[in-house]
């Protein structure tokens, strides 16, 4: 059976490159880095090396790079951290509705440990505004985390002017970039991003790995103690193959971003004027262009997200109704129910992501089968009668 891959947004393969560059440090050159023989001492050149390589793409110094297992792990080292080093000067966190839960989470736990939250709204495309913003900031406030653009719609946050009011107001700013890497550019050079969370598995490396981008003179306390890793940040042993995987795949994202944009935005575009044009009662979800360029969040008027990805799946075609972290939750998605979308609509809204091996034809494929998909389940639909 022929399988059309469109969930990008929840992973993607390792490109052969990636995976070549990490083999190496699977077998014959196993060292701990952090041990003095000469094995060891390679694995701390390379992890060095990888370091600086990191830091050289994101425009930043290697001294702001600290390797993490993932990003949520980044998310909550950076929440969590700062807070905890911050809370003489004060005991306030802002964040968005929309963010992913290891933001949400994280901020909630610490809403059980002593400190206060708000939440900020968006508008119905999923943008925070700024004035928002700096009307929420109080003399109490240290963090605010922001995602760079959001995993189930796409839409991307205008990251400096959110970053530069909370430069104004002297409070630390966070972004969630895990899905904004190989497709848009968070300028760290130039915005005033403080705390910035990468997980290399989104943009083409492996799973298990990822990063935190801390700006000099930004407080953090670490979350895992035990050694004195990524200054004193991250105790553990290094994943030296992942982290060179992620540093191999993340000047690839970054240097092909170009191109990457103008394809998959071409097909995006085709497949969601495709849909919108041959299925009645749909609608986009999300900015119509200020979005990420493999993403289609599109609703299904009188029938649920559920049932056409299962008939998709028969056909070959993989896609996601939100968030793969909570594909396994009944509840409506919290970001479209921000956004203020009808909860009927939201049960009936299904994510493409489209990738590196995304073709014309793929894109032809749901085209073609989704159309006869929408009708059928329409015809049975308890909601349709």
């Amino acid at each position: 059976m022929r399988t059309v891959y469109l969930d990008h947004s929840a992973t993607t393969y390792v490109r052969d490159e990636v995976l070549g560059a990490m083999l190496p440090y699977f077998g014959e050159r196993y060292g701990n880095p952090s041990s003095i023989h000469h094995m060891g001492r390679r694995s701390r050149s390379v992890l060095d090396e990888c370091r600086e390589r990191v830091a050289k793409t994101l425009r930043v110094k290697p001294g702001e790079i600290i390797f993490t297992g993932g990003g949520s792990e980044a998310d909550n080292l950076a929440i969590k951290g700062h807070a905890w080093a911050k809370k003489d000067k004060g005991n306030h966190i802002i964040t968005s509705q929309i963010e992913h839960h290891a933001v949400l989470y994280a901020v909630q736990w610490l809403e059980k440990n002593g400190y206060t939250a708000t939440y900020l709204p968006v508008d119905r495309y999923g943008l925070v505004h700024p004035g928002v913003l700096e009307d929420a900031i109080t003399d109490k406030t240290i963090l605010v985390s922001i995602m760079a653009s959001n995993n189930e719609v796409g839409t991307i946050q205008d990251l400096k002017a959110l970053s530069e009011v909370c430069r104004k107001h002297g409070v630390t700013f966070h972004t969630d970039a895990v899905q904004s890497i190989g497709y848009h550019d968070p300028e760290l050079d130039r915005n005033p991003v403080d705390l910035l969370s990468l997980s290399a598995h989104k943009f083409y490396g492996p799973k298990g790995v990822g990063m935190l981008f801390v700006r000099a003179g930004t407080k953090l306390e670490p979350l895992i103690h035990g050694g004195t890793q990524e200054r004193d940040l991250r105790a553990g042993t290094e994943n030296i193959p992942g982290i060179v995987g992620l540093a191999k795949a993340l000047e690839l994202a970054v240097e092909e971003m170009p191109a990457t944009v103008a394809r998959l935005t071409s097909m995006r575009d085709r497949l969601i004027n495709g849909v919108l044009k041959s299925i009645p009662d749909t609608g986009l979800n999300g900015h119509p262009t200020q979005r990420l360029p493999h993403n289609a969040n599109l609703y299904f008027a009188r029938i649920e997200g559920e049932g056409i990805l299962l008939q998709l799946d028969m056909e070959g075609i993989c896609a996601s109704s939100g968030s793969a972290c909570t594909s396994g939750s009944l509840d409506p998605s919290h970001v479209l129910s921000a956004m203020g979308l009808d909860p009927m609509l939201i049960h009936g809204s299904v994510r493409f992501s489209l990738g590196h091996r995304t073709t014309d034809e793929d894109i032809d494929w749901v085209l073609e089968k989704l159309p006869p998909i929408v009708e059928k389940l329409r015809s049975i639909s308890a909601v349709s009668a």
